[in-house]
């Protein structure tokens, strides 16, 4: 249990990002790596962005579904990147309470919306797979529409003025140094002084919502899945209608593994070095990957990215 506030306590104004701790020359070298992962995330989803917004072959449910995924990443991503790009070559590491309020407000309002998202892409999946014929009704544009923004956009807004209400509800009395490099639940939680045992278990108890809730529906799309491809007879069929939800299985494994590990365990707040390794890896890793994973192994992104480049080559 903390002490209780006491009646001379002094209001915290703003907070101090340590981020990594290191020398100075080790600051350089992870602000230049920071910087590539970044331009990588930048060039890779607006990429995504452009090729299936110009390319008619891709305006479809699940293209939908996948430029929603890369407007997300390349949004949450650019919530903190900057920030913490510029903590390391500045020795000013401040950020104001309402900045860091707002910070945090946006950065789980995407990320809790891509959850969302990737259980509606599982859906989409299932729909197409399972029930050929109704795909065109059940994955109608306006349906498309309804999904993304009631089941992902609304849903993550409303878990985000959850955590937002509750976490920035808590009193800093004094200490303002978040061991983190973006203004983050349990960093927050771990300098407050009061009381956060109702804060832990809200976390816990939404994130473990969110993470059953999703993944169930995940689950239950991917089972009724294999069974429909296992009744496919042909080996090469099987293969080909599989290989098109690769992709999709191995960003959800990315995402959810990192997010369970991050904020679903009862212990998540007492490692700061582990959860800034781990956050690292969901706020910059992941959004890096994403449209890697999908360009590489999408036949026809590639076979799109190819005839664009294909198109400026003829104009010169």
């Amino acid at each position: 249990m903390k002490k209780e506030l006491n009646k001379n306590y002094s209001e915290v104004m703003e907070f101090i990002l340590l981020g990594f701790r290191t020398s100075p020359d080790v600051q350089i070298l992870l602000f230049s790596l920071f910087l590539l992962i970044y331009m990588v995330i930048v060039v890779g989803n607006i990429s995504m962005l452009v090729v299936i917004k110009i390319n008619s072959r891709l305006h479809t449910p699940m293209y939908f579904f996948l430029r929603n995924l890369s407007y997300l990443d390349l949004c949450y991503s650019s919530v903190i990147a900057p920030k913490t790009l510029a903590t390391f070559l500045s020795k000013d590491k401040r950020i104001s309470y309402n900045g860091c309020a707002t910070q945090f407000f946006f950065f789980a309002l995407f990320v809790g919306t891509e959850g969302f998202l990737l259980a509606v892409m599982a859906y989409g999946r299932f729909s197409a797979i399972c029930s050929p014929f109704l795909y065109a009704v059940r994955m109608s544009q306006q349906a498309c529409v309804r999904l993304c923004s009631i089941a992902s956009y609304i849903c993550g807004c409303i878990n985000s003025m959850i955590q937002t209400g509750f976490t920035f509800s808590l009193r800093f009395c004094g200490e303002n140094r978040l061991d983190h490099f973006f203004c983050d639940v349990p960093a927050l939680i771990k300098i407050s002084c009061v009381d956060t045992l109702v804060n832990e278990l809200v976390l816990f108890i939404l994130s473990a919502l969110i993470i059953i809730t999703t993944t169930t529906v995940i689950l239950v799309s991917y089972t009724c899945i294999l069974s429909t491809v296992l009744k496919i007879p042909s080996a090469h069929g099987r293969s080909r209608t599989f290989s098109t939800c690769s992709s999709h299985i191995t960003v959800v494994s990315l995402f959810y593994g990192t997010v369970f590990f991050m904020y679903a365990q009862p212990g998540a707040i007492s490692s700061p070095e582990k959860n800034k390794i781990i956050a690292v890896f969901y706020t910059l890793i992941i959004p890096m990957l994403n449209p890697l994973i999908y360009s590489l192994r999408n036949r026809e992104v590639k076979n799109s990215v190819k005839r664009i480049f294909l198109r400026k080559k003829s104009f010169h």
